[in-house]
C-alpha cells in the first residue's frame, strides 16, 4: 500500500514524482493523479489543507423551504405529551443553525414564524456583544464549604438571558424563539462562550428558560472574512440548514410585502441581478434581497412626495454601480410604459387600438406590461385583504355592543361612552402587544385603522341621533354605519373583479394563441404570477372570478398535455 505524509504536499507534484511512481499513476485534466488500483485521487496538498467548497458539500434550500423546516422544528420541540412534558427532551432539542448569504431574509422568517405560531421572539446580533454582556459580570459571593467560608466568583445574569425573561413578562407567553444572528463571526474572546451556549444552552451559569428554542444564523466564509469554523463536536449538536438565494422563492414574500412593481418586473427580466456579491480589483460589490426591499419602500415614498428616483438613489441601496444604473434606467422605461399603454384604461376595459405593435414588441416590453398590470392588481388585492381585516374587527365590536344593548337593564347607559371605552381597551391592547413584538405590520395596521374607524362611528351616531340615543337606537345607528362601510367594500370588490377580468381579456385579445390550450406564453406568465401570490389567491378564493378559473383550468390542462406528450415520447423512443 502506498502512503503519503500529510505534511509533505510537494510529494505529489509532477516534477517531484520519481520515475517509478509516475509510471504507476494516470494524469487527470486538473493536474492531479490517480492510482489505478484504488481510484484514489492524489492532490497537490494534504486533505486538511484543501479549499473547502461550501456549495459542493451541502444540501441547499430556498428561504421558503428553510422557513418551513424551522417552523416544523419549533412545533416539534414545543409539542408536549399527556403529562405536560416535552416530547423531545430539552437536552435533545438541537439548536438550529441557518447558514446562508447575507440579506436573503433569515431574520424576516424568524419574525414570520413567531407570529404564525403566536410565540415570543428575542433577536440579537451576537457580534454586538462582548463576553461580559453575553455571560454577565463577575461578582464576589461568600459560600461555606466544610464549615469554612470562602469567597467565590459568580456572574450576574447574561443580558441576553435577561432579555428572554423580560419578553416573557411583557407578553405573558412562556414559549418562544431566541434568535442569534452572525453566530460564526463572534470575537475570539466570545467564541468559547458561544460554543458552550450551542452545546449546553447556557450563558455562563445561566440557562435559557425551558420553552425557548435556539435558532442561530451565520454567513458562509466566502461572504465574511470574520467567519470562524465550528468544530465537529459543535456541529454534531446542531441542526444545520443551508440556504441559498432564490428569486422565485423571494417573489412569494415580495408580492405579499408589496415590493414595488418596477422591481418585480425588472428582476423578472434580469433574474441574475437579484442577488450578487463579487470581489475584484476594484473592491467588493453587492446586491441583496434586503437592498431591493428597502429600495422599494423608499421608491414608494419618493413617488408619493414627487421626489426624483434616479441612479443617485438606487446606488445607495444597490452596491453595484452597473446594476444600480441599469435599474434606474429601467425604472424610467417602466414609467413610460405605464403612460404609453394607459394601464388604468386597460383595467377599465378600454384597450389600446394598436395591439399589433404590442404583440410585435420585445419580450422585455411584454414582461413590463404584464408587470404593470400585475402591480396594479396586486395593490387592489392587498387593499381587499386590509379592508376585510378591518371590517372583521368592526363587525365583532358592533356585535358585542348589540349583545350588551339586549342584556343591559337600564336604558340610560351612555352608548357613546361605551364605544369610547371599547376604543380605549383596543388601543391599550394594541400598544401592549406592539411593545411585546406580537404584531406584524399588517395586523398592526388593521387594528389601528379599526380604532380610527370607530371614531367615525361615534361621530355618525352623535350626528344622526341629534341627541343621546338609547341603547337599542344606538345599536341600529351603529349597524347602519357598518352597512354603509360594507357596501363601499363590496363595490370595491366588484371593481377589482372587473379589473381582473379585463386584464385577462386584454391579454387574450393582444397575445391570444389558438394553438395552445392555455393561450399565449404571456397569458401563462400572467396567470402563474397570480397563482403564486398570497393576496391574489385570497381574493379569488373569497370572491371568485370566472376568467381566472377559465384560464387556470386551461393552464392545468396544458401542463397535463405536456406531461402526456413527454410520456408518449419516452414510450416511442
Amino acid at each position: 500500500m502506498l502512503c503519503a505524509r500529510s505534511d509533505s504536499p510537494a510529494l505529489w507534484r509532477e516534477d517531484r514524482l520519481p520515475a517509478w511512481l509516475l509510471g504507476m499513476t494516470r494524469a487527470l485534466s486538473d493536474g492531479t493523479y490517480i492510482f489505478p488500483s484504488s481510484g484514489a485521487k492524489a492532490q497537490g496538498r494534504p486533505a486538511e489543507q484543501q479549499p473547502w467548497n461550501y456549495k459542493e458539500r451541502n444540501i441547499f434550500m430556498n428561504i421558503n423551504e428553510a422557513k418551513e423546516e424551522v417552523k416544523n422544528a419549533v412545533r416539534a420541540y414545543l409539542e408536549k405529551d399527556e403529562a405536560g412534558q416535552y416530547e423531545i427532551p430539552i437536552e435533545r432539542q438541537r439548536p438550529i443553525l441557518l447558514m446562508g448569504p447575507p440579506g436573503i431574509g433569515k431574520t424576516a422568517i424568524m419574525e414570520q414564524i413567531a407570529h404564525e405560531l403566536s410565540i415570543n421572539l428575542v433577536s440579537y446580533t451576537i457580534t454586538h456583544h462582548t463576553r461580559q454582556s453575553a455571560i454577565g459580570l463577575p461578582k464576589i459571593s461568600e459560600k461555606k464549604y466544610g464549615g469554612k467560608t470562602y469567597s467565590v466568583t459568580e456572574y450576574t445574569m447574561s443580558e441576553i438571558i435577561g432579555a428572554v425573561y423580560d419578553q416573557i413578562e411583557k407578553s405573558g407567553i412562556q414559549e418562544g424563539i431566541l434568535f442569534l444572528d452572525e453566530i460564526n463571526c463572534v470575537s475570539e474572546t466570545l467564541a468559547p462562550t458561544m460554543l458552550q451556549f450551542l452545546q449546553y444552552k447556557t450563558f455562563g451559569s445561566h440557562r435559557i428558560p425551558d420553552g425557548f428554542i435556539i435558532v442561530t444564523a451565520g454567513n458562509p466564509p466566502q461572504y465574511n472574512k470574520s467567519v470562524r469554523d465550528f468544530d465537529i463536536v459543535t456541529l454534531d449538536r446542531v441542526r444545520q440548514i443551508n440556504i441559498e438565494e432564490d428569486f422565485d422563492a423571494w417573489k412569494d414574500y415580495a408580492y405579499k410585502a408589496g415590493v414595488h412593481g418596477s422591481i418585480m418586473a425588472y428582476l423578472e427580466i434580469k433574474k441574475d441581478n437579484f442577488y450578487s456579491i463579487k470581489t475584484d480589483v476594484d473592491g467588493r460589490t453587492f446586491v441583496t434581497a434586503r437592498g431591493w426591499e428597502d429600495l422599494s419602500r423608499v421608491i414608494k415614498v419618493h413617488e408619493k412626495l414627487g421626489m426624483p428616483i434616479n441612479e443617485n438613489l438606487t446606488a445607495q441601496y444597490l452596491q453595484n454601480k452597473e446594476i444600480a444604473r441599469d435599474f434606474a434606467t429601467y425604472y424610467e422605461l417602466y414609467q413610460r410604459y405605464n403612460e404609453l399603454y394607459k394601464i388604468p384604461d386597460i383595467l377599465e376595459g378600454r384597450f389600446p387600438e394598436d395591439k399589433r405593435a404590442i404583440r410585435e414588441g420585445s419580450f422585455d416590453e411584454k414582461l413590463s406590461i404584464i408587470g404593470l398590470l400585475t402591480d396594479k392588481l396586486m395593490d387592489e388585492f392587498r387593499s381587499y385583504s386590509r379592508q376585510q381585516a378591518v371590517q372583521k374587527i368592526l363587525f365583532e365590536t358592533i356585535k358585542e355592543f348589540g349583545r350588551f344593548s339586549e342584556t343591559e337593564e337600564t336604558e340610560r347607559v351612555d352608548s357613546i361612552q361605551w364605544f369610547k371605552d371599547r376604543m380605549g381597551i383596543m388601543e391599550y391592547r394594541l400598544q401592549e402587544e406592539k411593545e411585546a413584538g406580537l404584531l406584524d405590520r399588517e395586523e398592526e395596521r388593521a387594528r389601528t385603522t379599526a380604532v380610527n374607524s370607530l371614531k367615525d362611528c361615534i361621530n355618525y351616531m352623535a350626528t344622526a341621533a341629534g341627541a343621546e340615543p338609547d341603547l337599542k337606537g344606538a345599536f341600529i345607528l351603529a349597524k347602519n354605519w357598518f352597512t354603509k362601510k360594507e357596501n363601499i367594500r363590496q363595490e370595491n370588490i366588484r371593481v377589482t373583479g372587473n379589473h381582473l377580468t379585463n386584464s385577462f381579456e386584454f391579454l387574450e385579445q393582444t397575445f391570444g394563441d389558438s394553438e395552445s390550450l392555455s393561450g399565449s406564453q404571456e397569458m401563462v406568465i400572467f396567470i402563474t404570477e397570480l397563482s403564486n401570490a398570497y393576496h391574489s389567491l385570497k381574493f379569488v378564493r373569497d370572491t371568485g372570478n370566472d376568467a381566472y378559473y377559465k384560464y387556470n383550468k386551461l393552464l392545468l390542462l396544458n401542463d397535463r398535455k405536456q406531461e402526456l406528450m413527454e410520456l408518449a415520447k419516452e414510450l416511442v423512443f
